[in-house]
């Protein structure tokens, strides 16, 4: 694996006339992880429209020995987008939507095609694409795929590894894998779309993708509850989905203190309850029935009252409050900027063990960072959350994010004790590669070394990422 010399970019901008650009300006929002923690660099920024100028560009850097990262929204939180010397190669322009197939609950669409549109294609077609994220209306899904996105609705649907039925990409070599089927059922071997997904564009370029679709609910129930202890969620969690029958498509847990900087610092929001509990948390319900959800949240609520699981609730009443909860939610992220950043942490764990996990992480950053505040928030009903690290008030904000790394071996240790995963969705990238050695086996290392490297014996693709 080489960096491009003049002879290769030469050849790429001949085979790509019209989709490469080498202008500092245009290049630049490329550059750029959007939190700013990473800022790269690239001599050539390709921008391919279809399959086959994806293909014929990647022959030339495997022909040439050139290293070559993907990039799809640019909306990754681990820095694997950011290219730093290699050619960038952008999926942003393929764009196809190359059928939506009802009878098969299905669509195939190409890799440019953002999280959002999916879903909006879906709904014309009277069906229900799940995946659902923050930034789903800039995230692609060869970029989602790449990483395995998980999302609000895993609890009900799955990672997106189990929304994908076939792949088509671009192998390091230039050849094109052609995986796109709408089966269900297929097996003849090795599933080789799964090599792809989560693999952060090590293995080839995802090109496009067949999609699972699900039917439409016919009804559905948001509300958000205040608990005194997050202890309580668990067992909520479970009431929930005896309650439903398996009708719980998101439960959301959030911190007061990561609401009260949402209040703070994000305008036009407003907080949800009357009284100010010391957790909150988001459920939705649906159901195929009409008035089926809202008649669960209602029985789920008041049995929960009773039995002291929760302090107070509100239940949305129309789309719009809807919307301003779920808002709530997805805006804890921005709402930890104006606060200096953190020490940010996308881990797993055991929903059985998640509140005692919560109290013993928090024991052991505080031990080693007096004054610091911890908001937890995350997809409780699958494992997953966003345990964050943020400075105390008035605190030197350099120095604190200094400590990243010393700060994040303290919560990753808690979280190996506990059986979780550092990385529950976003990935590995650079941020986490020398954290994946410390926490892999060496079995594992050694397999995924032997697995890239039968597939990319170069190492040209996003080389710098995973491990």
């Amino acid at each position: 694996m080489t960096l491009p010399t003049p002879e290769s970019l030469a050849e790429l901008k001949a085979a790509l006339p019209g989709a490469w650009t080498q202008d500092a300006a245009e290049m630049a929002p490329w550059l750029t992880e959007w939190r700013g923690r990473w800022t790269g660099q690239t001599p050539l920024l390709l921008q391919p429209r279809t399959t086959e100028e994806v293909a014929h560009a990647v022959e030339i850097c495997a022909r040439h020995g050139v290293a070559v990262v993907t990039q799809g929204g640019g909306t990754g939180l681990v820095g694997g987008q950011i290219p730093h010397g290699e050619v960038l190669l952008s999926t942003r322009k393929l764009r196809t939507v190359r059928d939506v197939t009802p009878l098969d609950d299905a669509m195939t669409v190409e890799a440019g095609v953002t999280l959002l549109e999916a879903q909006e294609l879906a709904k014309e077609k009277n069906r229900f694409f799940p995946l659902s994220l923050a930034a789903e209306g800039s995230a692609t899904i060869g970029g989602v795929i790449s990483t395995n996105a998980g999302g609000t609705a895993v609890l009900r649907y799955g990672m997106m590894r189990d929304l994908v039925l076939g792949i088509e990409a671009v192998m390091p070599d230039g050849q094109v894998f052609n995986g796109l089927k709408r089966l269900r059922k297929d097996n003849t071997g090795y599933d080789l779309k799964q090599m792809f997904i989560g693999a952060e564009g090590t293995l080839g370029v995802i090109t496009a993708a067949t999609l699972k679709l699900f039917p439409i609910m016919r009804s559905r129930a948001t509300a958000i509850v205040g608990l005194e202890s997050h202890h309580d969620a668990v067992v909520l969690l479970a009431r929930a989905k005896a309650e439903t029958g398996g009708g719980v498509e998101a439960f959301e847990l959030m911190k007061r203190l990561g609401m009260s900087l949402v209040l703070k610092n994000i305008p036009d929001t407003r907080e949800p309850l009357e009284s100010t509990p010391s957790w909150y948390v988001l459920i939705e319900l649906a159901s195929g029935e009409p008035d089926g959800a809202e008649a669960a949240m209602e029985r789920l609520l008041t049995a929960a009252f009773e039995e002291g699981l929760i302090v107070d609730a509100a239940i949305a009443q129309n789309d719009a409050q809807k919307a301003e909860f779920w808002r709530l939610r997805e805006e804890h992220s921005a709402a930890l900027k104006p606060e200096g950043g953190g020490w940010k942490h996308d881990v797993s764990v055991p929903v059985s063990r998640i509140a005692d996990f919560i109290d013993e992480a928090t024991a052991a950053v505080e031990k080693f960072h007096p004054g610091c505040r911890v908001s937890v928030f995350g997809h409780v009903g699958d494992g997953n959350l966003h345990y964050d690290v943020i400075p105390g008030v008035g605190e030197d904000v350099p120095a604190f994010i200094a400590r990243w790394m010393e700060g994040s071996e303290v919560v990753h240790d808690v979280v190996a004790r506990y059986d979780g995963s550092i990385s529950a969705e976003h990935g590995l990238g650079r941020l986490k590669t020398d954290e994946a050695r410390r926490y892999k086996t060496p079995l594992e290392i050694a397999t995924m070394q032997a697995i890239r490297k039968a597939i990319d014996p170069q190492r040209i693709m996003n080389p710098a990422v995973l491990f």
